[in-house]
């Protein structure tokens, strides 16, 4: 199949062995009663197989609905998958660490309950590893608890079960001003700004980026933060302009077998419309005046 025939959101591709592995959340089911994740794998990034279940929701599992965003990272020759899941009684969302001996699973429950905090409704938590070997999770506390939703870091233990460490903030919605939108929602009487999908990568500069995603005038957008110090506890800041504003978004970049740099994303952010889109992209693309030291 194509990727304009498969039906999922929230793209992200482990390139393993020379098999690219594609995950997603399944459009039909993110946002009610859910109960699994799939995988699609290609050799060229234009054929796929799939989709493959790597997941299914274990009897008794808290979680029933909105399995959204899973991310599969290889780490220490295991592959954990940081996935973000919900239940009609609790209705808190928030990220859990999965893990497999093999990127089509079966993934089991590997983190002990939810990373993010029980009481925050949290997403797409994604993962990332400092220069010193730390383990981190960087998530969204999402607008319905704050208007203004923020993109959070929180350090994990090294076998990646527990937290180590409080929340911290990296920085909110609004901060993207000028292109950032707000949404209306019956939620909250005034405009509310949205954070999703963040996804860490270090430029060949040795800068510390993060793509993300919010609203513009052109709907679903990819955004763009950088660290001043090219680590995660910098202080970040964000482009006055979206890398991708054309009503798509929540992306993640990867090399190719053959060293080239490409961009995921879902588009349009349509339900029940929304596929995977490849875009190849170059390190100049992102260029700063970022100097590492």
């Amino acid at each position: 199949m194509k990727l304009e025939d498969i039906n999922i959101r929230d793209p992200f591709v482990l390139p393993f062995h020379n098999v690219y592995y594609m995950y997603g959340t399944r459009a039909k089911t993110c946002w009610g009663p859910a109960d699994g994740f799939d995988c699609y794998t290609s050799s060229d990034l234009q054929n796929w197989d799939g989709p493959f279940e790597v997941f299914h929701r274990p009897e008794g599992f808290w979680a029933d609905k909105n399995y959204w965003a899973p991310e599969v990272h290889l780490y220490n020759n295991m592959f954990y998958m940081f996935a973000t899941f919900n239940s009609e009684a609790l209705n808190k969302k928030g990220t859990m660490i999965l893990a497999s001996d093999k990127p089509l699973g079966p993934f089991h429950m590997h983190s002990e309950g939810k990373i993010t905090p029980e009481e925050w409704n949290c997403l797409d938590g994604t993962f990332y590893v400092s220069k010193c070997g730390k383990p981190y999770m960087v998530f969204c506390h999402e607008w319905v608890d704050l208007g203004d939703g923020e993109i959070c870091s929180v350090e994990l233990s090294l076998d990646l079960k527990r937290t180590v460490s409080k929340p911290v903030t990296l920085f909110q919605a609004s901060h993207a001003k000028p292109w950032v939108r707000s949404i209306s929602h019956r939620l909250w009487n005034t405009p509310v700004f949205v954070t999703d999908g963040p996804f860490l990568h270090r430029l060949e500069s040795g800068e510390l980026i993060m793509l993300w995603a919010s609203f513009s005038d052109g709907g679903y957008a990819e955004g763009i933060a950088r660290s001043d110090n090219g680590e995660i506890d910098g202080n970040w800041t964000i482009d006055q302009t979206p890398l991708f504003d054309r009503d798509g978004g929540h992306g993640m970049l990867f090399k190719t077998f053959d060293g080239k740099l490409t961009l995921i994303l879902h588009q349009p952010n349509e339900t029940p419309l929304e596929h995977p889109v490849l875009i190849p992209v170059s390190e100049g693309l992102f260029a700063s005046s970022f100097t590492s030291s």
